[in-house]
């Protein structure tokens, strides 16, 4: 069976990203989290105090863009950690406040052309999985097998809702419900590489899905695609 690149978009919080590292580990395929390395750049820039809750220093960020380097690792218990310039920060990324900022960065066109840039190199040599925003559409415009994700908004305000809080995160269900709607608005009207449904995208709307039945569902379209 040949080797094949799989690019799967879709909303924040809609599961795109658990479907993809489990479909990447059931056929033996490297799993990219292009999230995080969005989310990498955020922290970056809020560590640099280049983020405030208003305003983005775009001049600064854009001088240091070059000092970025993000790159995946995995850990003892299998699972893809993200590093920032050599240091692990898988737990720092995942912050609601890193969340948002992440939404923020990735409008700035440098920044995505430079992500980008990285995301490519890596597909180079097929059998990858990665998940993000406009993997279909801009990073792998060519990978043989896309999927869209969605779930409705409340859905995945309580999907991230539950996440956060059994990491001990203090939100309330209606911050998570605007933060999700809010990132929604920002993915699809950005002007550079807006979150949309690549025309030739298999689309999953897994509201009502457990994961059995969402990789179920993947599995199917990638043994058809492969075969080929």
């Amino acid at each position: 069976m040949k080797k094949i690149n799989i690019a799967i978009d879709g909303f924040s919080s809609s599961g795109k990203s658990t479907i993809a590292k489990s479909l990447a580990k059931k056929i033996g395929y490297i799993y990219i989290d292009s999230g995080a390395m969005y989310r990498a750049v955020s922290l970056f820039a809020i560590r640099n105090g280049w983020m405030t809750d208003s305003d983005i220093d775009e001049k600064a960020l854009a001088l240091h863009i070059s000092d970025i380097h993000i790159s995946f690792k995995t850990n003892a218990q299998g699972q893809q950690d993200t590093y920032l310039n050599g240091e692990n920060v898988e737990k720092e990324i995942r912050s609601l406040e890193v969340a948002n900022g992440a939404s923020r960065v990735s409008t700035i066109g440098f920044v995505r052309r430079e992500l980008v840039r990285q995301q490519q190199a890596i597909g180079k040599e097929k059998g990858v999985v990665m998940d993000g925003r406009d993997i279909g559409t801009v990073v792998f415009p060519d990978a043989e097998l896309k999927i869209y994700v969605n779930a409705s908004p409340e859905v995945r305000a309580q999907r991230r809702f539950d996440e956060l809080t059994a990491k001990g995160e203090n939100v309330t269900c209606a911050e998570v419900l605007a933060n999700v709607k809010e990132r929604d608005e920002r993915d699809t009207t950005r002007a550079e590489s807006p979150l949309r449904k690549a025309a030739d995208a298999f689309e999953l709307d897994n509201s009502n899905m457990n994961m059995d039945e969402q990789l179920q569902w993947a599995l199917d379209r990638f043994h058809k695609v492969a075969a080929k």
